[in-house]
């Protein structure tokens, strides 16, 4: 560039070597989320101190188990209360709302006790995934670091989503669905300066997974066959009604949260309330407690008998949703995979029946089921096709997996307005950014907004000589003016409100092919109100302002929403059109 500002390859590089730095870190993280949920888990149901691999739906404590999760909640109310309110929740929206609402800046205990609090709330009995902690965690380390260290509040924003995202990698071995999530959800843009470190941030956590867990696909299934094209059809059938069950599971988590909002206790006691539906449905349905990813895998099978995918469908779903608008500590994405799973096979099963040569599998099923409840839910479309593919190693599978999460996304875009992800902090008035356009200023150039007719004045200039050039400029509005020396050859500007010629910033300027995203850049850097545009000489060739910049901008967004047909006023096409719709009338 020609001026002060360049392009900030060492800052990419420095914020790229912490994000692997916190992806190494954050996979110990997840490992030991795991172990620690084991922990809870053989304390809780088994009365073992033990970190052996567990689940609840093997506990014989009869009506006892359904003051398990009472217990756990209210340790978890007790830490969010005297701890950090901010403990609650599932994990992506909190990290979405303090990028969005707080500078990406979490409080540095978050760090331990989200994971001691989703630990405790999913040991005992908690129909919770660990991907929704390890989310946020994640998240706390990567904005604990970007606190700590010199760094912007957008370089900030690139650190906590790195973390975020390396948690999910490294839970489910899936770097590139983690990679899409951090586009969809959390970093709202697509440069270099962000996807470079998330990308290494996400690819580390994967080999901490694979290193530290297993390297088999962790939702491993049998081999699915190529759908035929009836198949499909029904697929996309099955999308359009996934679609409508995400509209409808999202809105009844907040109208959950809604009615817990409205009894007459500290909030700090309604997980121990909603813990009373996990237990009770614990107590009838074990298998719906605990992280349940046995249940995922079994699902894929397509081998489960009809009353349980009613069970996995319909209590999993009673007993997440209330515990999660209680406001507990836990996640959604292995909830809503249970319970898209549960309702795809039966789907799949009823299509069977009806239509006995279509040719649907019923594993199939239970896959686009899953992503498809989690692509309406969430609204992250690339993402939960990608994580569906990578967390289970069925190409075969990418065809069904595209029309179904496209039509259920395409179904539960027109039925709310928001997301489960995005529906807490748009209640509050904040819209997420849904759209992901390059910045119309980066496609704007200098040359084609500048004053061509500068003013400027010259250096060796007395105040008696500025006072005549201001009488003769009456409608010089601003406080900054272009300064040359006797040769025009620029040299800085001067401040009008001294009164005198005294230039300074001469290292502010552009040139004609620099783009308007740059000027808006140097302006807020130098605190002008107006830029020199130089040629190769370094003479003024114009100026350029930050009204000019309005302007071009407010042009370019009325175009793009201008609706017109792109051949009104092509006469010769016109002409063309109505020599062929004469010659076909004459046929």
């Amino acid at each position: 560039m020609s001026h002060v500002l360049e392009t900030p390859y060492k800052r990419v590089f420095y914020i790229s070597l912490q994000a692997v730095v916190n992806a190494l870190v954050i996979g110990f993280v997840a490992k030991g989320l795991v172990l620690l949920i084991n922990l809870f888990t053989n304390l809780f149901f088994y009365r073992k101190f033990t970190i052996a691999d567990s689940s609840p739906a093997d506990n014989h404590l009869g009506l006892w188990v359904i003051a398990i999760p009472i217990v756990g909640s209210l340790i978890v109310g007790v830490l969010a209360r005297y701890g950090s309110k901010a403990i609650r929740g599932h994990g992506i929206p909190e990290a979405m709302e303090n990028i969005i609402l707080n500078e990406s800046k979490i409080p540095p205990r978050i760090t331990w006790l989200k994971p001691l609090s989703a630990a405790i709330s999913i040991g005992s009995g908690g129909p919770f995934g660990a991907e929704g902690p390890i989310i946020a965690t994640g998240g706390a380390i990567g904005s604990l670091t970007g606190q700590i260290i010199h760094i912007s509040s957008a370089e900030r924003k690139v650190i906590l989503a790195a973390g975020a995202c390396a948690g999910m990698s490294a839970i489910f071995g899936s770097p590139l669905a983690a990679i899409l999530l951090a586009i969809e959800l959390l970093l709202f843009e697509f440069s270099p300066r962000s996807i470079i470190p998330v990308t290494l941030s996400c690819i580390t956590g994967a080999g901490m997974h694979f290193w530290l867990f297993e390297k088999a696909p962790v939702f491993e299934m049998p081999a699915i066959p190529v759908a035929s094209n009836s198949a499909l059809v029904a697929y996309v059938v099955m999308g359009v009604l996934t679609g409508v069950l995400a509209a409808g599971v999202s809105k009844s988590v907040y109208w959950v949260e809604d009615m817990f909002e409205k009894l007459p206790v500290h909030w700090m006691w309604w997980p121990a309330f909603g813990a009373v539906a996990v237990g009770v449905v614990g107590y009838f349905a074990p298998h719906t407690m605990g992280v349940g990813y046995d249940n995922i895998r079994n699902l894929l099978t397509g081998q489960l008998p009809l009353v349980l995918l009613f069970s996995l469908c319909l209590l999993k779903y009673l007993s997440w949703v209330i515990a999660l608008g209680s406001g507990t500590s836990g996640g959604t994405l292995a909830p809503l995979f249970t319970i898209g799973g549960a309702w795809g096979a039966l789907l799949g099963v009823l299509a069977s029946h009806l239509f006995p040569g279509i040719g649907i599998n019923i594993a199939t099923a239970a896959l686009i089921g899953m992503a498809a409840l989690f692509a309406g839910s969430s609204r992250a479309l690339l993402t939960a096709i990608v994580f569906a593919l990578e967390t289970t190693g069925q190409p075969n599978g990418l065809l069904p997996l595209i029309a179904a999460c496209s039509t259920a996304y395409f179904v539960s875009f027109f039925l709310m307005k928001g997301s489960i992800m995005t529906e807490k902090i748009r209640r509050r008035g904040i819209e997420a950014p849904i759209h992901y356009t390059p910045d119309l200023l980066q496609s704007s150039f200098v040359n084609a907004v500048m004053n061509t007719k500068p003013v400027y004045v010259n250096e060796y200039s007395g105040q008696e000589q500025l006072q005549q050039f201001l009488d003769r400029n009456s409608s010089y509005y601003l406080q900054y003016l272009p300064v040359t020396d006797a040769a025009g050859v620029f040299k800085g500007y001067a401040d009008l409100t001294k009164g005198v010629i005294s230039p300074a910033g001469h290292n502010y300027f552009v040139r004609p092919t620099d783009t308007l995203q740059e000027v808006v850049k140097l302006l807020q850097v130098s605190r002008l109100d107006v830029l020199a545009v130089l040629d190769e000489n370094k003479h003024i060739a114009g100026t350029v302002t930050a009204a000019n910049v309005i302007t071009i901008y407010e042009k370019k967004i009325k175009n793009e929403n201008r609706y017109h047909s792109a051949f009104y006023g092509d006469r010769q096409l016109l002409r063309v059109m109505a020599k062929s719709k004469r010659f076909f009338a004459m046929k």
